[in-house]
């Protein structure tokens, strides 16, 4: 039987690898990052993430590699997963045992978080967040058919713009437990 899992995902600076980290923490999970292994491959290949989000985009080899471990890890169970597409990879994989969360916030206020974060202007992060969207929106559409803005697939969709980190984890925490209880009484009947 599998165990279970959570995938986390979201925008650049919802608050998404906090979370995910925390959450992981808070309920003796493991944490995997989509994110990492992307940004890892970036720098094997001597690129920015920037150039390699380019390359990516004519390379799909490189997001099925990503999507093939994120998979398997959400198989197994015992994880949080954070990746852009790790809850659609579930869904795509007909796993039930991974509930699906997705953190959005509004763009000023990411770009707010990630120019503190990467100590760059607002502006600037503002400038990164369009660019990285439409070029995954772009890449995702062509290799997969998934459109990353349609939050449908998701079991909770949480807006992080005015929350604090300890808010979201009871929210998700919460909603986790009665998930548990709600697969535990299908099984049942």
């Amino acid at each position: 039987m599998l165990g279970k899992a959570i995938a986390i995902s979201g925008p650049p600076g919802a608050g998404t690898t906090t979370i995910a980290r925390a959450l992981a923490e808070r309920l003796g999970l493991k944490y995997a990052n989509a994110g990492t292994i992307f940004r890892d491959l970036a720098k094997e290949y001597g690129m920015s993430l920037l150039e390699f989000q380019d390359y990516a985009m004519k390379h799909p080899e490189i997001d099925k590699e990503i999507d093939r471990r994120s998979v398997e890890l959400l198989k197994i169970g015992g994880y949080v997963v954070e990746g852009r597409l790790a809850a659609h990879m579930a869904v795509i994989a007909g796993l039930k045992n991974v509930l699906k969360v997705y953190l959005k916030a509004s763009e000023d206020v990411r770009a707010e978080r990630i120019a503190k974060r990467e100590n760059i202007s607002v502006e600037e992060a503002l400038r990164h967040i369009k660019e990285r969207a439409s070029k995954e929106r772009e890449r995702y559409l062509k290799i997969y058919g998934i459109d990353v803005d349609n939050l449908m697939i998701y079991d909770l969709v949480i807006d992080t713009t005015y929350l604090t980190p300890d808010v979201i984890l009871d929210v998700i925490i919460t909603f986790w437990k009665g998930w548990q209880c709600d697969e535990k009484q299908d099984k049942q009947d």
